[in-house]
């Protein structure tokens, strides 16, 4: 299936769960199985995907001793970019104010598993966030879906390749084979992907109604808004300072973000988000490393989000925040924010902790719950494309992002493998096509 297809075979299937979820919301809430399928089968991709990449990255390219560098660079850039995301969510939240007159009546449901979160101890500090980026076991890792972890752990078997030489080259070939492997494995699973949206829209619709996008309209356009303002004066910003087209690297992204804002998942983006990049002309190894940590350390959706409902959940109470503490609130979501992949509802269970941790009420935590699905079909949208412009960041940081390999994905509308030229490709532009061959064989 092409990807223009898939990528209309996943928007007609919104409409059809949004429709569905609408007109028949008792039937629609059973089809969350379908949804709960597709991201396992995702899931299953991952952590072979992004060991076998980023491995393949470092030790088949000869980068290691760039390695520390190109590493330095993203914690940099990932620290720059998710600080200016908090101040602006807390900008829009002081400007729109969306918790001001809000008035929602609480179940004893959602209070209950806001006080459930409450329970949930997790260490914020940041020696213990170093202390956990280390696995106690590469497969436990793998298992929970842990990429930092994966991430360290496929580093030092990198580095202990290279060191070896050539009596690893078996390995490394074996390797080179996996990601071809699940390259293709990820085009299986995306054949499902139009049945897992349809299921996850048409649950999320049946469960809530579109009678609960009226009463949250205020607290749903503010983040939305909030997020494209980000997408617009942050990303589209960086792109241009970096000589990257932002509307083509958004043209190209269009089927993983579809993916991202229909699932509310990352995981069910992520493999297709770093095949694409790698097309886009981002070299193997700053894909495999730069978006898997950035899950981690690079939420930029999340964590304005995070900002702009603290300051929501104090207006609920009636609560005014004096600038100082504002401050001091961002600065916690800066730690907290990072390091706690795998937790279930995991920016609601971190805004609980903020919010406990200063003093202030949790009951719009609850209020949240109702509508966190959709917002968090925004952010994860947003996660997602701040992640794929850090990779071309650092690839035109480190010089080494393929502007040729670009040029002809972008003509070609996609048409461009990871390691080949097509030649229906090279028919079309044979200088630029024997450029990347070339490079490729270097």
């Amino acid at each position: 299936m092409s990807s223009s297809k898939l990528t209309l075979f996943i928007f007609l299937a919104l409409i059809a769960g949004i429709i569905f979820g609408w007109l028949a919301p008792d039937y629609a809430v059973k089809m969350q199985p379908l949804a709960d399928m597709f991201l396992r089968m995702v899931k299953m991709i991952i952590a072979p995907l992004i060991f076998a990449t980023l491995v393949v990255g470092i030790a088949g390219h000869g980068d290691v001793k760039h390695l520390g560098k190109i590493g330095l660079k993203t914690l940099i850039y990932f620290e720059i970019v998710t600080t200016i995301a908090l101040v602006l969510g807390l900008v829009m939240a002081n400007i729109f104010k969306p918790g001001v007159g809000f008035n929602i009546d609480l179940n004893s449901v959602s209070m209950a598993v806001v006080n459930k979160m409450q329970n949930i101890q997790i260490n914020h500090s940041f020696s213990q966030m170093v202390v956990d980026m280390v696995p106690t076991s590469v497969f436990k890792s793998m298992s929970e879906g842990n990429l930092l972890q994966i991430v360290v752990f496929s580093i030092f078997f990198a580095l202990s390749i290279c060191a070896i030489g050539q009596k690893a080259r078996p390995v490394l070939d074996f390797l080179q084979s996996t990601c071809e492997i699940m390259f293709k494995f990820t085009e299986f699973v995306m054949f499902f992907a139009p049945i897992g949206v349809f299921g996850a829209i048409s649950a999320t619709i049946g469960q809530n109604g579109i009678g609960i996008l009226a009463s949250y309209a205020k607290l749903i356009g503010v983040t939305y808004l909030s997020l494209i303002i980000f997408v617009i004066l942050v990303l589209a910003i960086v792109c241009r300072i970096i000589k990257i087209p932002f509307s083509a690297l958004i043209k190209a992204l269009k089927e993983p973000a579809l993916l991202a804002f229909t699932t509310a998942s990352s995981e069910a983006a992520l493999p297709k988000a770093m095949e694409v990049m790698e097309k886009f002309g981002v070299p193997k190894n700053i894909v495999s490393f730069v978006m898997p940590t950035g899950y981690t350390f690079n939420l930029d959706g999340s964590t304005l989000y995070l900002a702009l409902t603290a300051l929501f959940c104090a207006q609920i109470a009636g609560i005014d925040i004096p600038i100082k503490q504002q401050i001091l609130i961002m600065l916690t979501l800066m730690l907290t924010s990072k390091g706690i992949a795998g937790v279930p509802r995991v920016s609601l269970v971190v805004l609980t902790g903020t919010l406990s941790s200063f003093g202030l009420p949790v009951v719009g935590v609850a209020i949240l719950l109702g509508i966190d699905q959709i917002l968090d079909m925004g952010r994860t949208t947003v996660n997602l494309i701040g992640n794929c412009v850090a990779t071309t960041v650092v690839a035109r940081w480190e010089d080494a992002f393929d502007d040729d390999k670009m040029k002809l994905y972008v003509k070609n509308k996609g048409k461009i493998s990871n390691r080949y030229i097509m030649p229906d490709v090279i028919s079309n532009d044979d200088n630029l096509a024997m450029k990347i061959r070339q490079k490729e064989k270097v």
